[in-house]
């Protein structure tokens, strides 16, 4: 596969990617229904569509010209230096492949200023966990989702650059 910018075409692939990829994480814990109900706000085709143009992010997708197998979005915080990894995720059928390391690498690239690479990852998620802390991030901290008294908690990592 090879990492392009994503562009409006890829959006639908990409919102099934990210509905397909949610459910084989977070189903066992959050229940189908929960995961349904936040893919459906947090991955729909106009919350991806405005990413496209958001300024100073990068927006990308692992393709091999007959699908999308990977997608990564990173943009600049309020510190230039500081860029957030918001989402990287591999289809499920297509993970152990080197696919998130190709996206990892584009987002590096395309930030060449930043001296901080951030990522949040949900506690319960120990593949993600332990792929991050395999490509040199360590934990920066933890919070709890603001939006749910018992929700889940948030395990931020770093990764310094340069």
């Amino acid at each position: 596969m090879f990492v392009r910018t994503a562009g409006e075409r890829d959006l639908a692939a990409i919102r099934a990617l990210l509905v397909e990829t949610w459910h084989a994480t977070y189903d066992a814990i959050y229940g189908a229904a929960k995961v349904t109900e936040i893919t459906d706000e947090w991955h729909s085709i106009a919350s991806l569509r405005s990413r496209l143009t958001r300024p100073n992010s990068e927006f990308l997708v692992a393709d091999d010209g007959k699908r999308i197998g990977g997608m990564a979005f990173a943009a600049a915080t309020a510190d230039a230096k500081v860029v957030l990894l918001n989402q990287l995720y591999v289809h499920p059928d297509c993970q152990r492949r080197g696919i998130g390391q190709a996206l990892l690498d584009e987002v590096e690239a395309s930030f060449p200023e930043a001296r901080t690479l951030r990522v949040e990852v949900e506690e319960t998620n120990a593949a993600a966990i332990a792929f991050y802390r395999s490509k040199g991030f360590s934990s920066a901290g933890n919070t709890a989702d603001p939006r749910e008294a018992s929700g889940p908690t948030t395990l931020s990592f770093e990764k310094p650059r340069g």
